[in-house]
């Protein structure tokens, strides 16, 4: 109870900006759920082929790996990350705003290079500074963050489902072998698979056929719904920044200095500022920069080989689990229309958004339990519990049933995944190290890999090889976990208390000297 009345307290404290990080991260989520559900409608506008419009969701990935990477660099001062954040939300309003003007596929894939830049930065800033402002106490915090992301994933498709045209616009020269390539691209429709009617054929490709302008406009009013409904995520960061006197106007209005003190300042030779001197809000972030510092930084010359060690099994247990609930989101619709199981393709349709949905809803779950449970045991249990459910989707795999109830069961276990490992990581380290950056760009290196990977394994192999990946990849993704639990012990930020009566990996945060 004692917990949970710190807890609340210190929200109580920081609630305007809690709530800005989270209203950010809705805006990502919105990014991430829009692009599968209308991504043939976007083909339509753009007269594209599958292949080149691939290219589109391509960009958008990379970018947002490359964003992710860049983060850390608008992370020095809280001026900076809150100007960082504003740019990048409003940015995500305009991607929605011009995204139906956008007529070549080059430039469509342009547009969303630059969406994933927004969230690459999003995605580092938000979590590092929620992790600054509650360091111990983050767990819960960071699952809500990634709450609204789910959320927002989950309200895109559904804003831009009732506007998705059910019309065919096959290409007239863009659509030899598309039937037999067109079940890799199911995976891009992500959520909201309801129209089975706009799959490309090629018996119905007929030269010279004029584009679909009206499935283009359709589409056009779910992107500008979508902008507006996004429009106040960019008024709440500049509202905060108002709060914090960082707009120029507000800084103008501030207490001047005396003119004997202003004089003192001018005949003084320059010398270095005492960064402990400077205000909380313009002090430099000494433990968080972005990935290419953290890999510069002269005192980690003297740090022992653990606290490498944690930054790189951590990554690659992030690199796993998101790379899996991308793999998993963009191929079960795949898997599912392919024998044995033979789904209809409407039926099939609704396990995208049922997989993203129980994410949502484990992440809403996840935030009670977060302040009862430690960060290392949830990591353990939704690592366990994926490799479980892997296995009963592959040993039940003629059944169409235990596809539902299993993806189900994915998405509560990955849900709260990475919000758990990044407070562990944070606790293990003492804030210090490059956690945050280097775990976020290793979820979003995993995200992108694993999905072409296993695209590339799917379609030489045929269906039953997506199970397989799944189960190998959680199997690593268990590996990497108990060297990260290995390294956490070798790791001298441990204190002399004793732990022999805990489990292994499972100690008190309060066991780390502060």
């Amino acid at each position: 109870m004692g917990c949970d009345g710190r807890v609340l307290g210190l929200l109580r404290c920081n609630l305007q900006p809690t709530l800005t990080y989270w209203s950010v991260f809705f805006s990502f989520g919105l990014c991430i759920g829009f692009l599968g559900p209308t991504l043939l409608d976007l083909r339509c506008q753009t007269h594209s082929s599958l292949p080149q419009i691939s290219w589109v969701f391509f960009s958008q990935q990379l970018c947002l790996l490359l964003g992710s990477a860049l983060g850390g660099v608008f992370k020095r001062t809280l001026a900076q990350s809150l100007w960082a954040l504003f740019t990048s939300s409003l940015a995500i309003s305009l991607v929605f705003a011009v995204i139906p003007l956008c007529r070549d596929v080059k430039v469509l894939a342009l547009v969303m290079a630059l969406a994933g830049l927004a969230m690459g930065c999003i995605d580092t800033v938000a979590n590092m500074q929620l992790v600054r402002i509650y360091q111990k106490d983050s767990a819960v915090f960071l699952q809500v963050l990634h709450f609204f992301v789910g959320f927002g994933a989950l309200l895109s498709p559904l804003i831009a489902d009732p506007f998705l045209s059910e019309a065919d616009c096959s290409p007239a020269n863009g659509t030899a072998n598309t039937t037999s390539g067109s079940h890799l691209f199911h995976a891009h429709r992500v959520l909201g698979q309801h129209h089975p009617d706009v799959l490309p054929q090629t018996n119905q490709t007929h030269p010279g056929l004029p584009p679909q302008d009206g499935a283009g406009t359709r589409v056009s009013s779910a992107f500008w719904i979508m902008a507006l409904i996004n429009l106040p995520v960019p008024v709440a960061v500049l509202l905060l920044l108002s709060k914090e006197r960082l707009l120029t106007c507000c800084i103008q209005r501030s207490p001047l200095l005396l003119s004997a003190d202003e004089l003192a300042l001018e005949t003084q030779p320059p010398q270095r500022e005492d960064p402990s001197s400077l205000p909380a809000k313009l002090q430099p972030d000494p433990g968080h920069e972005n990935l290419f510092s953290c890999c510069q930084r002269k005192n980690c010359r003297g740090a022992p080989y653990s606290f490498f060690a944690i930054h790189i099994t951590a990554a690659l247990v992030l690199f796993m689990t998101d790379g899996m609930t991308g793999m998993y989101s963009a191929f079960v619709y795949s898997y599912a229309v392919e024998k044995p199981l033979s789904v209809g393709h409407k039926v099939a349709g609704y396990l995208p958004s049922l997989f993203w949905g129980f994410i949502t809803l484990g992440r809403l779950f996840s935030i009670p339990i977060s302040s009862r449970v430690k960060p290392a045991t949830m990591v353990l249990i939704n690592v366990v519990g994926v490799v479980g459910t892997f296995l009963v989707l592959l040993i039940f795999s003629y059944n169409v049933i235990f596809l539902f109830v299993g993806t189900a069961s994915l998405g509560l276990f990955l849900s709260s995944t990475f919000p758990s490992m990044l407070a562990y990581t944070e606790d293990i380290l003492q804030y210090k190290g490059c956690a945050t950056t280097v775990l976020v760009t290793g979820a979003a290196i995993g995200e992108m890999v694993l999905q072409l990977l296993v695209g590339s394994i799917f379609q030489a192999q045929g269906s039953y090889s997506f199970l397989v990946c799944g189960v190998i990849f959680g199997c690593l993704a268990f590996a990497f976990y108990i060297l990260l639990l290995f390294f956490h012990r070798m790791h001298p930020g441990l204190s002399s208390v004793p732990t022999q009566d805990k489990p292994f990996g499972m100690e008190n945060s309060e066991c780390y000297q502060r």
